[in-house]
């Protein structure tokens, strides 16, 4: 999914904030250091995606999000 809108970027930065929050208490609980990284790994995996649509999206100037959603 890329990042099309100011909406969809806020949106996004909210939920690598609830994922980062979701393994900052997994560290805490978790005392076994194998099933942390077996519980935070798919959790990294959708902050390292969704930090890609981050910067794609800020690389781009406006005028070029809009012009491609109009080709698309």
């Amino acid at each position: 999914m890329m990042i099309h809108n100011e909406k969809e970027f806020k949106t996004t930065l909210e939920r690598i904030t609830r994922f980062q929050e979701q393994i900052a208490y997994l560290r805490k609980v978790e005392s076994n250091p194998e099933n942390y990284r077996l519980s935070v790994s798919g959790f990294l995996a959708e902050l390292d995606r969704m930090n890609l649509e981050i910067r794609e999206y800020l690389w781009s100037h406006p005028s070029q999000i809009s012009e491609g959603r109009k080709t698309a």
